[in-house]
């Protein structure tokens, strides 16, 4: 199930209902101006429900230094706790990528709201972490993967700063477009 979370950006839920439609999987949307912690955690039920094994949130696109879509996602992160957070980037933007993946990933810590360490009734002063070195991303979905030949060493630099893996890259425009690094690849990139 798709979860139409970008509840900010005009035409978004239309957008993915769009991509829904054509993979021929189930859409949650609740509209525009509503919150999207909530609109996620109303979709994960509903795919309870249903007997849906997996819900994508697609959130509102942002930068670290926006702080009202930062703290709806932190929110977001905090109140549904998901299987797994991914960090959408550009590849394009090379080093850039790195600052902007750090920056990210310290922004939503910083904002979430303190996690209890023996479970969501226990009470805890510290920050949110997923993995326990404080990373709230757990991992990297680069884009544009394909037009960047063997200037690949922000990448690595990406995984090294975060020390969340690239779980996939984007090779093309189309669906089947989306990969998986080949780290075999990027390594002779890189000792070209």
């Amino acid at each position: 199930m798709l979860a139409a979370c970008d509840t900010f950006r005009s035409g978004a839920v239309e957008q993915l209902a769009t991509h829904a439609a054509r993979l021929g999987v189930p859409l949650y949307q609740r509209g525009y101006e509503k919150d999207p912690a909530k609109v996620a955690a109303e979709a994960i039920r509903a795919a309870t429900r249903d007997n849906v094994g997996a819900v994508l949130v697609d959130t509102a696109g942002r930068m670290q230094d926006n702080e009202p879509l930062m703290r709806a996602l932190a929110s977001l992160v905090s109140s549904n706790d998901p299987d797994l957070v991914l960090f959408v980037g550009e590849a394009l933007v090379g080093n850039d990528g790195v600052d902007q993946l750090t920056q990210f990933n310290a922004r939503l810590l910083d904002l979430a709201p303190p996690r209890p360490a023996g479970g969501r009734d226990a009470p805890s002063s510290t920050p949110a972490t997923r993995d326990g070195r404080g990373c709230a991303v757990d991992g990297v979905l680069l884009t544009k993967f394909d037009t960047i030949d063997d200037r690949v060493g922000a990448a690595v630099s990406m995984v090294y700063a975060s020390g969340a893996p690239i779980v996939f890259v984007g090779c093309g425009q189309g669906y089947t477009d989306l990969k998986r690094l080949n780290a075999r690849s990027v390594v002779r990139s890189l000792l070209k």
